[in-house]
């Protein structure tokens, strides 16, 4: 609560105002049609900046931890694509041929990574992961944003086979043989699905951004990506300053503002809160399952109605109390 108001006036509103809100970076034509750097790259380097700050999970915890619900990802994952479609489509604020293309290359782009990461997961680990899917759709959709209305259907079958395998390759391989991603307990892989996504994103629009597109919406004449020429090179530079910017802002607000936390707020709970969890902190569980949820407390839920509680034995394996009423 105390971070996120903090994050969004000097963090995020910087970059928004940089690249969307007239400032220096819009003025000098660095491209992100509807939040690739903006949003995507400035939460994944803030993400992680934030998990290094915080610190690690338990042990036991960072080495186990499945899926609370696959079928509600799904759902999740589902109304995110959807909703991705609005956004990207909705960025020029009118119904145009930009608006169209948004909406055609979001899903062209989103299925052909999604596509990928599952092909890579089948190759090398024999099976496919319905996890990785969702990180693949993830990937897709992010890396498209920056340049959703600005480039041809071909160029996002491109951005869509880059970016099911090049965050692929940093979170299942590079992550696993880096010494500072090791170290940073990264729980949901935002590095990887936000900030390399959103750079590469970036990147690959300042090398595919159609010039007749980029004519209809962007404030600089005569931008264009460098694989059509022309002045196509200074447009990746000037996509690389971005992502530095872009990169290094976030990194520096993040860090100030969670050592300014700090000093007031911890910023991670002690390990014997860890390990109890939710009851912990809320003094309440977050699923009350059949011998295994809250047990029945007259200190905490005292009732003039409860006579006497009893522990039941094991009745299939599962645990439990009885209230005598």
């Amino acid at each position: 609560m105390a971070f996120v108001p903090l994050w969004l006036m000097f963090s995020y509103t910087v970059g928004a105002f940089s690249l969307w809100g007239g400032g220096f970076l819009y003025h000098w034509g660095a491209i992100d049609y509807s939040g690739g750097y903006v949003i995507h790259l400035s939460s994944g380097i803030a993400g992680f900046t934030a998990a290094y700050w915080v610190g690690p999970r338990l042990k036991s915890d960072r080495e186990r931890f499945p899926p609370n619900n696959v079928l509600l990802m799904l759902a999740g994952a589902g109304l995110l694509w959807m909703g991705w479609s609005g956004f990207n489509g909705g960025a020029p604020y009118a119904a145009n041929i930009d608006s169209s293309i948004a909406v055609l290359n979001t899903n062209i782009c989103a299925a052909t990574s999604l596509l990928v990461w599952t092909s890579l997961d089948v190759i090398f680990f024999g099976k496919p992961s319905v996890v990785g899917a969702v990180q693949g759709m993830m990937t897709g959709l992010v890396c498209i944003t920056p340049g959703a209305g600005l480039v041809q259907s071909w160029a996002a079958i491109v951005m869509g086979i880059l970016s099911g395998s090049i965050p692929w390759v940093t979170m299942m391989i590079l992550h696993k043989k880096s010494s500072l991603l090791q170290k940073v307990d990264d729980t949901l892989g935002v590095f990887h699905t936000h900030a390399v996504a959103g750079l590469l994103g970036g990147l690959l629009t300042g090398l595919l951004a159609e010039p007749e597109l980029c004519r209809l919406i962007l404030p600089v004449t005569n931008s264009r990506g460098a694989f059509y020429g022309g002045s196509g090179g200074v447009q990746f530079l000037k996509q690389l300053v971005a992502a530095f910017f872009i990169t290094g802002w976030n990194l520096v607000s993040t860090t100030l503002i969670l050592l300014a936390i700090q000093l007031f707020i911890p910023l991670r709970m002690p390990n014997e809160m860890l390990e109890i969890g939710d009851d912990a902190v809320h003094g309440e569980e977050a699923y009350a399952l059949w011998g295994d949820g809250e047990k029945y407390d007259t200190t905490r839920h005292g009732s003039s109605r409860v006579d006497k509680t009893s522990a039941t034995p094991d009745v299939n394996g599962a645990r439990g109390v009885t209230i005598d009423l």
